[in-house]
C-alpha cells in the first residue's frame, strides 16, 4: 500500500498468534500500535492486546478514536462544555482558540423534533417549524460551533437520524489521514452508536463527558474486555423479520450477561444478512448490555457501501487493507472467544418485547394472553379477553366506585368504574364513539434509528399498508399514528415504489426526520384521549419499532410500550389493541363484511425483495448526502452568535454556561472520606438512564415546570428535558424526577424522596437542596444494572450537582458507571451476595466512607458504615469501582473535563 499502515501481519509473521484474536480486539490492538508513544500509550497496554485473554483480565487499555458522533440531545450539553472550557481558559488569560476537537467530530441534529401533527399531509412541515420555534437558542449555539471550532461538523435539522447517516454516509470502514490507512473507529454520545459495527466500523456510546475528553485528545481508558462470540446458523425464516432476531438476541444475551463486554458475530448464518440486517443487531448493544456487537467486513460490507454510493476507489481500498492487515472475515473457526452463544435463526418466531424493557420477550401467538398476565399482576386488575368482553353490559353495570365525567367538549358518557376490574371508557368524540379501555393502542409509531434503517422492514410495513388499503382497512381512530424515517433515501424509495401513498392512507405520513417516539418525542396525546386515560388511569399501550421502552420515556400517559417490527406497527395500529390474537382471529372486517387475516395483509420475503431491487437506486444516496450539510431556508437564515468567546445570554432558560469549570483552582483539592451522609435515594433493580434523568415532557408542577414558569415562560413552551440540557437549572430540577421512579424512602412514586432527620416528603431537588444548606454530603442506594439504558452524561451531571458523593449499587451498566466517575461521584460495588436489603438497610441512616482520601487505587476495598437513629451501626465492605489509574486521576480532580482543564492550563 502507498501509505503507512500499523501492521498486523508482521506482528503475525514474528510469531505472535493474531489470527487467533477476535477481529475487534484486533482493531483494537492497531490502534494501540499506531498510537503508541511510551506515555500515555505503553508497551503494557501492547502486551495486553497481543496476549489478550479470553477469560478477561483486570488490565485497561487506551483508546484513541478515529472521529466521534454526537446527537443534539448529547450534543448540546457537549458544546455547552467547550464553550464553557473556552470561556474559563480566555478568563485565566490564555488563548481560547487553542480549545478544539483534536479529531472530526460530526453532530446530527435529530432528537429535537416532536409529533405534535400527525395523520395529514402537513404534518410534517408544522413539526419543523414548531422544532425550530422551540429550539432556536440551541440550533444558533450549534451554528456558533459549526462556524467557530475546528473539526466540527453539524448536519441540520431535518436531514435523519445520526446511526443511519453514520452508517449510510460518514462511515468509511477506513481512514485515509495524515499519511495512515487505518480502521475507522469512533465513540458517540448515544448509546446506540454500536449499531456502525454493522458495516465493520467499531464504535460505542459514550457519555458526553468522556466524547469530550476524547475530543480534546485524550486516550479512553477501559478494562481489556472480555468476547463473547454469538454464533448465528440458519436463516430468518418466512413470516419472520430483522427485528424478530433482534429481539430474540437481546433476550439470549441479556439474560446470559454481556454487560462490560464485546460481542462479536460469527457463523454461515452472516451469509444470509445483509449490512442493514446486522446494523439492525448492532443497533440494540445497548438493550442486550455490550460495549459492541461487532460484524467483520467482508463481502456484504463492499455490497453496501456500493449501494449507498461509496466510491469504487473508496471501496477497492477498504477490501485491499483489510485482506492485508488480517481484519477481512475469514478463518473465523480459528478465533479464541471468551465464550460462544449460538442462535440458530431457523428457530425464530414472530416476537415483540415489553412492556417496559427491551429483554422482555413475547411471542406474538402469545402477547394476547400475556397482556392478561401482566395486567394483573402490574396493576391488580382482571382480565376478560376481548372478543369475550360485553362492553355496553359493563358500561351499565351499576356499584360503588371513581366516577369519571368526560370533558364537556368530548360528550362522552359518564361512566362508573370498580376497583380491580378491567377500565372501559365510551367515548364521544366529534360524532366519533368508541370504547377504549385497558390495553388500548393510543401510539403506533414507526421510528428509530433500529429500523428505520433496514429496507427490508419498512418495504415491508408499506406492501403491509397496501394489501390492507385494498382490503378496505383503516387505522383505529384512537391510535396516533406516526412514520419517522432515519434518512431521506427511505422517502425516496417509498415513494418510487408506491407505499409511501397507502401507509399515508392509514395516516402514517411523514412527521420528521429524527428520533421520535423512541427517545419520548411522542408529543401530546389528544385532549379527550389524555383526558379519559388520566380520569379513569387506564393502562394505555404504544407500539413502536424502536429500542427502548422504559417506564414514562414512550409517553408519561402510556404504561405499556412494546417494541416490534415496523410491519406489527402497522397490524396494530389496523387493530387499535395490544391484546389481540393476530393469528387465529381477524385483523378486522373489510366494508362488505369479511374478515381480513393477518396472512391476508402480510408480504412475502419474495415480494419485499422484489421491490428493493426495483425501488432502491445509487443515486438517492448521492443526491441526499450531497447536501447533507446545507439544511433548509430556516437553517440557513438562523443568525448565531460570532466570535471565539461564546456569548452567554443570562435570560436564555436553555442555554447557560456550565458551573464546573468557573474559577477552576490550578491544583485540585485532596479528596475527603465520606461523612454523616443521607440517603437521597434507595433504589431497586434496573434503574435506567431515563429514571434518573428523564428526556421527554414535564408538567408545570414539577420543580422544572415551576422554574420556568418563574422565568416567564408558557406551559406549552416547555419543550422536554431533552431539549434543556443545555441549562443546568433546568436539568437539576430534573434529576430523578420521573414520574415512575420508585424511591424505597419515599411516601409516594415520582420524583420525592422524605428529608431526614425529619422524615419530612419532599421532591428530590428541595430536599438536595436543604441538605446542601446543611452541609450534608448525600449518597445513593441502588440494586443490580443501576444506569442502565441510554449514554446519557446528565444522568451523572445531575447527580453531582445534587450533592451526591458515592453511589452504593450492587452493579452498574457500563457507561453510566463512568460517566460518574467522569463527574467526580464515587461509584461503589456492594461485595457479592451483599445488598442493600440483604444488610437490612432503610435509608433513614447517616453513612460514612473510608478509604477514599488514602492510597485509593482500582478496585480498592472501602468501608462504609451505617448509623441508625438508636446509634446502632451497621458496617460493611464495598468495592471502589475505579477500573483505571487513569480514573482515579479523574476523580481527584473532581472530573475528566476539569483534568483536561488543568492540564491545558498548565502546559499552554
Amino acid at each position: 500500500m502507498d501509505k503507512k499502515i500499523a501492521s498486523l501481519g508482521k506482528l503475525q509473521a514474528n510469531g505472535k498468534s493474531i489470527n487467533k484474536l477476535p477481529f475487534s480486539i484486533r482493531i483494537l490492538l492497531e490502534n494501540v500500535l499506531r498510537n503508541h508513544d511510551g506515555f500515555s500509550i505503553t508497551d503494557e497496554h501492547l502486551s495486553t492486546l497481543i496476549n489478550w485473554n479470553p477469560e478477561g483480565a483486570d488490565k485497561e487499555i487506551p483508546y484513541k478514536p478515529a472521529r466521534v458522533l454526537m446527537q443534539d440531545f448529547t450534543g448540546v450539553p457537549a458544546v455547552v462544555d467547550i464553550a464553557s472550557i473556552r470561556a474559563e481558559v480566555i478568563r485565566k488569560g490564555k488563548n481560547g482558540d487553542k480549545i478544539n476537537p483534536a479529531i472530526p467530530v460530526d453532530l446530527v441534529i435529530d432528537h429535537s423534533v416532536q409529533v405534535d401533527y400527525f395523520g395529514t399531509e402537513y404534518s410534517y412541515n408544522k413539526n419543523v417549524e414548531l422544532e425550530y420555534e422551540r429550539n432556536s437558542e440551541r440550533y444558533q449555539l450549534l451554528k456558533w460551533a459549526q462556524d467557530e471550532l475546528e473539526n466540527f461538523t453539524v448536519v441540520p435539522p431535518g436531514m435523519g437520524i445520526c446511526h443511519q447517516v453514520n452508517l449510510e454516509y460518514l462511515a468509511k470502514g477506513v481512514v485515509d489521514r495524515d499519511g495512515w490507512y487505518f480502521p475507522d473507529t469512533l465513540v458517540g454520545t448515544d448509546s446506540h452508536t454500536p449499531m456502525v459495527n454493522g458495516i465493520g466500523v467499531l464504535g460505542w456510546g459514550v457519555g458526553g463527558i468522556e466524547a469530550e475528553a476524547a475530543m480534546l485528545g485524550q486516550p479512553i481508558y477501559f478494562t481489556c474486555p472480555q468476547v463473547i462470540g454469538l454464533r448465528l446458523t440458519g436463516k430468518i425464516p418466512e413470516g419472520c423479520t430483522a427485528t424478530d432476531m433482534v429481539l430474540a438476541i437481546t433476550k439470549i444475551l441479556r439474560a446470559y450477561g454481556v454487560v462490560g463486554k464485546f460481542v462479536e458475530v460469527f457463523g454461515e448464518g452472516l451469509d444470509h444478512l445483509t449490512v442493514t440486517d446486522r446494523a439492525t443487531i448492532s443497533n440494540m448493544s445497548p438493550e442486550f448490555g455490550c460495549t459492541v456487537t461487532y460484524f467483520p467486513i467482508d463481502h456484504q460490507t463492499l455490497d453496501y457501501m456500493e449501494r449507498t454510493n461509496r466510491s469504487k476507489e473508496h471501496i477497492e481500498l477498504v477490501e485491499t487493507y483489510c485482506k492485508e492487515n488480517m481484519l477481512w472475515r475469514t478463518d473465523e473457526e480459528s478465533i479464541k472467544y471468551s465464550d460462544i452463544v449460538t442462535l440458530d435463526l431457523n428457530t425464530l418466531e414472530p416476537t415483540v418485547a415489553g412492556p417496559k424493557r427491551p429483554q422482555d420477550k413475547i411471542l406474538v401467538k402469545d402477547l394476547f394472553s400475556e397482556f392478561g398476565k401482566l395486567l394483573n399482576e402490574e396493576y391488580s386488575r382482571a382480565y376478560i379477553p376481548y372478543k369475550n368482553r360485553e362492553i355496553n353490559a359493563w358500561l351499565s353495570e351499576g356499584g360503588s366506585g371513581t366516577e369519571y365525567t368526560p370533558p364537556s367538549e368530548s360528550n362522552a358518557q359518564k361512566i362508573e368504574i370498580k376497583e380491580g376490574q378491567l377500565r372501559t371508557v365510551r367515548i364521544i368524540n366529534n360524532n366519533q364513539e368508541y370504547t377504549l379501555s385497558d390495553g388500548s393502542i393510543v401510539i403506533a409509531a414507526i421510528t428509530s434509528c433500529t429500523n428505520t434503517s433496514n429496507p427490508a422492514v419498512m418495504i415491508g410495513a408499506g406492501l403491509v399498508a397496501r394489501k390492507a388499503v385494498e382490503r378496505g382497512l383503516r387505522t383505529k381512530s384512537w391510535v396516533k399514528t406516526s412514520l419517522a424515517p432515519g434518512s431521506k433515501v427511505v422517502t425516496e424509495y417509498l415513494k418510487r415504489s408506491g407505499l409511501l401513498e397507502p401507509l399515508e392512507s392509514l395516516r402514517f405520513h411523514h412527521v420528521g426526520y429524527g428520533c421520535t417516539s423512541c427517545i419520548g418525542n411522542s408529543g401530546p396525546l389528544p385532549p379527550h384521549i389524555a383526558e379519559a386515560i388520566d380520569k379513569t388511569d387506564l393502562v394505555a399501550a404504544s407500539i413502536l419499532s424502536g429500542n427502548r421502552n422504559f417506564e414514562a420515556r414512550v409517553h408519561p400517559q402510556v404504561k405499556m410500550n412494546f417494541l416490534a417490527s415496523p410491519m406489527l406497527v402497522v397490524v396494530y395500529a389496523l387493530i387499535g389493541r395490544i391484546d389481540a390474537d393476530i393469528f387465529n382471529e381477524p385483523i378486522d372486517l373489510d366494508p362488505n363484511g369479511e374478515p381480513v387475516y393477518l396472512k391476508d395483509i402480510w408480504p412475502t420475503q419474495a415480494e419485499i425483495n422484489e421491490v428493493i431491487n426495483t425501488a432502491m437506486r445509487r443515486e438517492d444516496f448521492k443526491n441526499v448526502y450531497d447536501v447533507i450539510f446545507d439544511g433548509n431556508d430556516l437553517w440557513q437564515d438562523l443568525e448565531a452568535p460570532t466570535g471565539s468567546d461564546y456569548q452567554w445570554n443570562s435570560e436564555s432558560t436553555y442555554i447557560q454556561e456550565a458551573p464546573f469549570f468557573k474559577d477552576i483552582s490550578n491544583k485540585p483539592s485532596a479528596i475527603e472520606d465520606v461523612e454523616s451522609a443521607r440517603v437521597l435515594l434507595y433504589l431497586g433493580d434496573s434503574v435506567t438512564t431515563d429514571h434518573i434523568s428523564p428526556a421527554g415532557s414535564f408538567k408545570s408542577d414539577t420543580e422544572a415546570g415551576k422554574y420556568l414558569k418563574s422565568k416567564n415562560v408558557e406551559v406549552k413552551d416547555f419543550n422536554s428535558y431533552g431539549s434543556r440540557r443545555g441549562n443546568h437549572e433546568v436539568m437539576m430540577r430534573g434529576t430523578f424526577a420521573n414520574v415512575r421512579i420508585k424511591n424505597k424512602i419515599a411516601d409516594k412514586e415520582g420524583g420525592f424522596t422524605n428529608y431526614f432527620p425529619d422524615n419530612e416528603t419532599l421532591s428530590i431537588f428541595k430536599a438536595a437542596e436543604r441538605y446542601r444548606k446543611n452541609e450534608t454530603p448525600l449518597i445513593i442506594l441502588a440494586g443490580k444494572e443501576y444506569g442502565s439504558g441510554s449514554s446519557r452524561d446528565w444522568a451523572a451531571k445531575g447527580t453531582s450537582l445534587l450533592g451526591v458523593k458515592a453511589v452504593i449499587a450492587e452493579s452498574f451498566e457500563r457507561i453510566h458507571r463512568s460517566n460518574l466517575v467522569g463527574m467526580g461521584v464515587a461509584p461503589l460495588e456492594f461485595l457479592p451476595d451483599q445488598s442493600a436489603a440483604s444488610l437490612n438497610l432503610k435509608g433513614d441512616e447517616k453513612y460514612s466512607i473510608k478509604g477514599l482520601a488514602e492510597d485509593l487505587t482500582t478496585h480498592k476495598t472501602v468501608e462504609v458504615t451505617a448509623e441508625r437513629e438508636n446509634g446502632e451501626k451497621v458496617t460493611f465492605k464495598a468495592k471502589a469501582r475505579f477500573d483505571s489509574a487513569i480514573e482515579i486521576a479523574y476523580y481527584k480532580n473532581g472530573g475528566i473535563l476539569h483534568y483536561v482543564l488543568r492540564d491545558f492550563l498548565e502546559n499552554n
